[in-house]
């Protein structure tokens, strides 16, 4: 089970009903969101404070952090993940597969990310969105949009390095 629009509710009995309707072919494109206005200026240089979510069949999913062993994945509208601002999406390909056989492969893949283990070096959203985009895509997502991340890993690599010397 996961969460929607960042809340407790489960996903409803509608949707997926409606999603039973759906074709088989979706596309598959990474939502970006800054987290602060300063990625206005930083963006240029090729960094910033991102969140990201993974759209497919018109439903956007994405992970973030609370304090219970359960799932931290939840589910909003495409472009209006709450607390974020919008900047760009980006195609990462196409998918043949039913929302039914969609939504069991979201919900096994929520399991995997609890939000009380999200942290935002090592397991943050853009690591969500880069791993589901990998095993539906075959493509990573722009290594931009967790930069930052990437960065604090090797310096944090850097930093136990020199604690033993």
């Amino acid at each position: 089970m996961f969460y929607e629009e960042m809340g407790s509710a489960s996903i409803s009995n509608s949707s997926l009903e409606h999603d039973n309707c759906d074709n088989s072919d979706t596309q598959v494109v990474l939502n970006v969101y800054d987290l602060t206005p300063v990625n206005n200026y930083t963006y240029w240089f090729g960094f910033g404070i991102f969140h990201s979510g993974i759209e497919v069949h018109g439903k956007e999913y994405g992970f973030g952090a609370h304090d219970f062993p359960v799932s931290g994945v939840f589910e909003v509208e495409p472009r209006s993940c709450p607390g974020f601002i919008y900047r760009s999406s980006i195609p990462l390909g196409r998918l043949n597969m039913p929302s039914s056989e969609f939504r069991t492969f979201i919900e096994s893949a929520a399991s995997e990310y609890h939000g009380d283990t999200y942290n935002l070096i090592s397991k943050n959203c853009n690591h969500f969105t880069d791993e589901i985009a990998w095993r539906l895509t075959g493509k990573h997502i722009p290594g931009w949009v967790n930069r930052l991340a990437r960065i604090g890993t090797k310096s944090s690599s850097c930093l136990l390095i020199f604690q033993f010397l």
